[in-house]
């Protein structure tokens, strides 16, 4: 990683591994620190931190002042029980803390000597074991420079996003003005997905998200809105707010994950489940607060039985609308393409299919980890004619949609 002006830096741990492998991390027991693999080494004017974790987790680090700190959060790292003493050593470090800050989340404080500056920072994964390294590299600053950039940083990880202002529930489209696409291109800047032969999952969802929107533009009848429109990290939560923003009809998330093991290939899609079709979506599935989860509703004074309540109301007619729109693209993407998963239809409780009143679909468009579908990912006709087909399956979809309503209205 290059070298940073700023003192305040966020980067995703997990984002080391494969997509399922990442997932699985994120979900399973606390990570543990090591502190027989852990230092700090003063070295010419630099310091150099390194914290050893069993595993990766969610992570971000930056610097406070009055007094003088360096601040590592984590998702989550049970630090009980454990000396890491040898974080300490340097001169530089005064003195160091550690435990649970909220429910979710540990933090690891270092009190500084002297000013100091995040200059790189990186964490690398064990390629057998999955235990993690986070390196750190400390340069020295003024105090002018330190104040400026100290703070916690801004985080969708960390703390929600300010949610979309609200705007009246998305009509049922009834044919009487275009059909509100929003695409949502998976992972982007920090999160660059997964990765495989030199491709990232964040770079080939925008360039298929473009394709699809000009695809749909052409026919006529739809408006087309994407989640980002470059290669920027959007947290989860925002994602649906800015399909509410719009006045989404359809949402349609966009990925292609990667396998740490197995020969899986072809595309599927997915709809909203609290119990996942199998443990592979289980493991994919990621949390999600209930904020700003159905339009014109504030649920954050309402307790869990009444928000759980009202968006279950939601949801009655918004699951079987998904389920449609889901099987229509599973038939679209056969027709254009005839590269399936075995399992195409899956279940899962994915962050961003949790907007209750809004028909929503995540779809895989298959597997970085597998060369057959990596070449077809990055092969601009190949990602056309999924373009097509897709697009030909949602209009099917919103053809059929507005003779449900019309059966509903009479």
């Amino acid at each position: 990683m290059s070298s940073l002006t700023t003192a305040r830096l966020l980067l995703i741990a997990v984002l080391c591994l494969p997509g399922a492998a990442r997932a699985e991390a994120a979900l399973s027991a606390l990570a543990r620190p090591d502190p027989a693999e852990s230092e700090s080494v003063d070295l010419g004017a630099t310091t150099q931190l390194t914290l050893s974790l069993s595993q990766p987790v969610l992570w971000q680090v930056y610097t406070l002042d009055d007094p003088r700190r360096l601040v590592m959060d984590f998702g989550e790292v049970a630090f009980d029980g454990v000396d890491l003493g040898p974080l300490a050593a340097s001169d530089r470090v005064t003195g160091l803390r550690s435990g649970p800050v909220r429910p979710g989340w540990s933090r690891l404080v270092l009190d500084l000597a002297e000013p100091m500056a995040v200059e790189t920072a990186g964490l690398v994964t064990g390629a057998e074991d999955g235990s993690a390294l986070l390196k750190l590299q400390l340069a020295p600053t003024s105090e002018e420079a330190f104040d400026k950039s100290a703070g916690a940083p801004e985080s969708g990880l960390f703390a929600l996003p300010n949610p979309a202002d609200a705007v009246p529930l998305p009509r049922r489209r009834l044919g009487d003005g275009p059909t509100v696409v929003v695409l949502d291109p998976g992972h982007g800047g920090i999160d660059p997905g997964a990765e495989a032969g030199g491709v990232a999952e964040a770079d080939l969802m925008l360039s298929f998200a473009r394709t699809l929107r000009d695809e749909l533009e052409r026919a006529g009848g739809f408006r087309v809105e994407l989640t980002r429109e470059d290669d920027r990290f959007v947290p989860l939560e925002r994602r649906v707010s800015i399909a509410r923003a719009n006045g989404a009809h359809v949402f349609l998330s966009l990925h292609a994950d990667a396998l740490a093991e197995g020969r899986a290939s072809g595309a599927s899609v997915y709809t909203l489940s609290e119990e996942a079709s199998n443990e592979a979506s289980r493991k994919l599935a990621a949390r999600h607060d209930r904020d700003d989860l159905l339009a014109g509703l504030d649920l954050s004074e309402q307790d869990d039985r009444v928000a759980g309540v009202l968006m279950e109301m939601a949801r009655r007619e918004t699951r079987p609308r998904s389920d449609a729109l889901a099987d229509s693209l599973v038939a679209g993407i056969a027709d254009a393409t005839e590269n399936l998963h075995k399992r195409p239809r899956l279940s899962a409780n994915f962050s961003v299919l949790k907007a209750a009143d809004i028909p929503s679909v995540l779809v895989e468009l298959g597997f970085l980890s597998n060369p057959g579908d990596r070449t077809n990912l990055i092969s601009p006709a190949w990602r056309r004619r999924t373009a097509i087909g897709m697009r030909k399956a949602i209009e099917a979809w919103v053809e059929s949609d507005i003779d449900r309503a019309e059966l509903l209205r009479q």
